[in-house]
């Protein structure tokens, strides 16, 4: 697929030159990169470097915390039973792990299997819906389920935001909701005893890209600062929190920086039970976790149990202390993700077929596909993996219960959510992100949504975004990398959205006959290079997916590379390699 390159704006050389020398004496390639991201001073560095858990907010700040504080803590007086409520992705499921979690070390829990033969019992217990059954977001099944079971304070999770009617109806069964939710509100917000969402036009917090997780941390923190208790205990769940930060795509800056640090430091250092299974069935060896393996090992087996069971399942694993229970309920855990793969490749194999033989829609600006018995659970993926190659808004619709449900994923730079809202006169539901939503229609709409979704975003799209772009963050002469530019460079994560890993440009690049086809199919890439200007200096590259590539270039023939920096960890020993990202002729 060709790809856009994009040399971001380069900082002054007078202002590198100032703060590397502040720095002492910084490399001026990364100064210039710090000047890029907002860096611009040592007191910014030091933050920057050096994340402190004292640079995390005041709760109190967030609208409606001292009224959710103020409710929970009722609930504990009045030994009501509390019902912790998240969704059943990652970002739900970490959020109720780590709430229910939390709050057991103060309030009992609740045994399921006794909660109706005692109704005397008091205490926690936690609710995930089902996918498939029950959908996205807070349920009338699950109101019910509170209201029949003397639960009369639910604290939902990663959602709730735009659950007007069922707030209202929670209400008249005497059920309270206190929602922690980070997505867009609607017009109107739910007459909840508390509403906690950064994204609210009327919230002041200082910081809005906070994940589900992070406002459910947020409400534990407030609630652990009102009551005078001591909040060591509370960071020990950071692990949790950085887990739902990675997989949900937040930014990673601000606030969540210091949470992706800390938590991390706990994922590397001390990893609670749940994490080790996890790393074992993996069987992912390596001396130090990044927020990529959380993104790529972590997070898919976590949401598996959502897609293909129960999310109920991930969060049974995730606060399990004996090693045994956590095994048992792992290995299931992996199993499902063994079998979301089959189902992903499955369904993207059809779907790819479908644009094949339709020169139509191949010109379109958006792709809208509906299999009525692709699987549910796999959608959202099906529709990344589509703009791999077919690079432009997509959304795949599948039926369940009678209704059209679909997961939409878009192109950098375009707002997805945005174009939904446009065509909200043909849903029955939606919501979600800028990059990502969810979406319900009739069956009978699918053909006149299809039109207006591509008739917005033709009109709304600049043409340009349909080209992958490359942002290249400076160029640089592979000369100056080694060991002691690793390590600063290192220095730079947590990486993610906002604080991306830097990509370098470098020219008149030659490969060597080292290089070669690698990966069962052939498809992967690994290059020996080097530069002109510096011949005896080599270095390994691979390119995953680029393996055709080989077929277009010969010794002799200089080209351009567009590349991140890592490591490369085998047999014991830690090499520098660069990660192709593009090659220009």
């Amino acid at each position: 697929m060709n790809k856009r390159w994009k040399l971001k704006p380069q900082s002054d050389d007078k202002e590198v030159k100032e703060l590397s020398e502040k720095l002492n004496n910084l490399d001026q390639t990364l100064t210039n990169i710090l000047l890029q991201r907002g860096v611009n001073s040592y007191t910014g560095a030091k933050d920057f470097f050096r994340p402190q858990i004292s640079g995390i907010y005041d709760p109190f700040l967030m609208k409606d915390m001292d009224k959710a504080v103020a409710r929970l803590q009722l609930a504990f007086e009045q030994k009501e039973r509390v019902l912790i409520y998240g969704d059943y992705d990652v970002d739900g499921t970490t959020s109720v792990a780590l709430v229910y979690s939390y709050l057991s070390n103060y309030y009992p829990t609740i045994d399921r299997e006794a909660i109706k033969k005692d109704e005397s019992e008091y205490g926690l217990e936690y609710y995930i819906p089902d996918r498939y059954g029950e959908g996205y977001g807070i349920s009338f099944k699950g109101i019910d389920y509170a209201a029949d079971n003397g639960f009369t304070l639910i604290i939902a999770l990663d959602c709730g935001i735009k659950a007007i009617e069922k707030i209202d109806y929670a209400k008249e069964k005497g059920v309270d909701f206190i929602i922690c939710d980070h997505h867009r509100p609607g017009d109107d917000i739910p007459k909840a005893v508390a509403v906690l969402d950064p994204k609210r036009i009327d919230c002041n917090y200082p910081f809005d890209g906070l994940s589900g997780c992070g406002v459910g941390f947020k409400l534990m923190q407030a609630w652990t600062k009102s009551t005078g208790k001591s909040e060591e205990k509370l960071l020990g769940y950071l692990d949790l929190l950085a887990i739902s930060t990675c997989a949900d795509i937040v930014p990673v800056v601000d606030e969540n920086r210091i949470f992706v640090h800390y938590g991390l430091k706990l994922i590397n250092e001390n990893p609670r039970q749940s994490i080790r299974t996890l790393l074992e069935l993996a069987d992912l060896k390596k001396p130090e976790l990044t927020v990529m393996d959380v993104v790529f090992t972590f997070a898919p087996r976590i949401n598996a149990a959502g897609r293909i069971s129960s999310g109920n399942k991930a969060v049974e694993m995730l606060v399990a202390e004996d090693k045994a229970a956590v095994e048992e309920v792992g290995k299931k855990i992996n199993n499902y993700n063994l079998e979301r793969r089959g189902l992903d490749k499955e369904i993207t194999t059809e779907a790819l077929a479908i644009i094949d033989k339709d020169k139509a829609l191949q010109k379109k600006k958006s792709t809208v596909l509906f299999g009525s018995n692709w699987h549910k659970g796999v959608i959202g993926i099906v529709a990344s993996r589509l703009i791999e190659t077919h690079y432009k808004p997509t959304i795949i619709l599948t039926e369940s219960k009678g209704m059209a449900t679909g997961s939409a994923r878009t192109v950098e730079g375009f707002d997805v959510y945005n174009a939904i809202d446009a065509c909200k006169d043909l849903l029955e539901q939606f919501g979600g992100h800028t990059a990502a939503a969810g979406l319900t229609m009739k069956l009978e709409n699918i053909e006149a949504f299809t039109e207006k979704f591509e008739k917005v975003v033709n009109e709304q799209i600049d043409d340009e975004l349909l080209i992958p772009q490359i942002e290249i963050d400076a160029p640089l002469n592979l000369a100056q990398i080694d060991d002691k530019f690793n390590r600063l460079l290192k220095q730079f994560a947590p990486f993610g959205p906002y604080n991306m890993r830097p990509v370098f440009s470098a020219d008149n690049v030659f490969l060597t006959s080292n290089s070669k086809k690698i990966g069962a199919d052939k498809s992967h890439l690994r290059l020996e290079v080097f530069q002109a200007e510096n011949p005896n200096k080599k270095f390994n590259c691979i390119g995953f997916g680029l393996g055709y590539v080989l077929d277009e270039i010969d010794e002799g023939v200089p080209f351009s590379l567009a590349f991140n920096i890592e490591e490369n960890h085998w047999n014991g020993r830690t090499t520098l390699q660069l990660n192709i990202c593009d090659l220009k002729f």
